[in-house]
């Protein structure tokens, strides 16, 4: 199994879709352009979206740098971003960290070489477009998940990296707003000490680990310590499902609470086959390098402006489906999975 971190990654785009790298003195890109992938940490998922970069860097004939904050840190990964764009790379792909925060380095980037967002988004920014699920609407289908694993409802806790990120929010907020039966309303948020019930469903806590599996696990700990009457406990990002099965195993409560993840961590996945783990909602990396690769490709070999602007999705947003994974279709999943990184 690769070694989990947390990823980081930025995201932005120019108002004029201007390219960073050199260019011919007719205007055009180099005949092999240098494009770049930043995620904001280094996990597994990220190793399945490298996958799908390379591959795409090898069918449409660029070079692609990736990299991987090693811990996590939003300096790591401006710092990533500034030696990209000093290296001449005529596009970045980025998951931003604190997009919030962010906006005006990523619209710096932006006027410098072709920025666009992915996994998570910085809609503020003036990036080209976003690459990645609807967060809210996969935050949902988690919801759906939890409801199938406890029909009759009960107590839940909730874990994720941070609340920072524009995934991390959106997604636990779809999550809430289905067990709590409201209207869906993807602008909402609900704050991490809110009391949230309902007859049927108690979110009794959510709490943030900072993208550490350590912190992550602390925190399972004392919830299992302090509520024995916890029914499900839910990781919304991909290290947190198999550090839940860890303690939960350990302390000897399998049969009594419910684990519902997010991501396709091989010990997620290996958690559903045999039965500790109910199911999880997957994005798909492999689409989030291959799909970025192939627009940055795109748009550093056309240099004419109309052309350029019909290469980039109306909305801004390019729509990876998220899926359910449950025990009936884990196998075919993970086999394509593997297939798709060579093991």
């Amino acid at each position: 199994m690769l070694r989990r971190s947390c990823l980081l990654l930025l995201a932005a785009a120019a108002v004029s879709l201007v390219g960073c790298g050199d260019s011919t003195s007719g205007g055009a890109s180099p005949a092999k352009p240098r494009v770049a992938f930043v995620t904001n940490c280094a996990v597994e998922f990220w190793a399945i979206a490298e996958a799908g970069a390379q591959a795409a860097a090898k069918t449409n004939d660029v070079e692609v740098l990736v990299r991987m904050p090693p811990n996590g840190t939003a300096e790591e990964q401006k710092r990533a971003l500034e030696d990209l764009v000093a290296a001449g790379v005529s596009g970045i792909a980025v998951s931003p960290k604190d997009p919030d925060n962010m906006t005006g380095l990523l619209d710096s980037i932006g006027q410098r070489c072709n920025l666009i967002t992915h996994d998570s988004d910085a809609p503020a920014s003036q990036r080209l477009c976003f690459i990645g699920v609807a967060n809210y609407e996969a935050g949902r289908m988690c919801g759906q998940l939890v409801e199938e694993a406890l029909p009759d409802g009960g107590a839940i806790v909730i874990i994720v990296g941070t609340l920072d990120q524009d995934n991390a929010r959106h997604r636990r907020q779809g999550l809430i707003d289905y067990l709590l039966g409201r209207e869906q309303d993807a602008t909402r948020f609900d704050k991490s000490d809110a009391v949230l019930k309902n007859d049927k469903w108690e979110i009794r806590a959510t709490s943030t680990d900072q993208f550490s599996p350590q912190t992550a696990k602390n925190v399972i700990q004392d919830w299992l310590t302090r509520w024995p009457d916890i029914q499900g406990m839910v990781g919304l990002f991909a290290y947190e499902p198999p550090v839940i099965l860890d303690a939960v195993k350990a302390a000897g409560r399998l049969d009594q609470i419910k684990i519902i993840g997010f991501d396709e961590d091989e010990g997620t996945l290996q958690g559903i086959q045999d039965g500790t783990v109910y199911g999880t909602v997957v994005q798909n990396p492999y689409e989030y390098g291959r799909q970025s690769v192939e627009l940055l490709a795109k748009l550093a070999r056309e240099p004419d402006q109309a052309k350029r602007k019909a290469l980039l999705p109306a909305n801004g947003v390019i729509v990876v489906p998220a899926r359910q994974i449950r025990k009936d279709n884990v196998e075919a999943f993970w086999s394509d999975l593997k297939q798709k990184l060579g093991r």
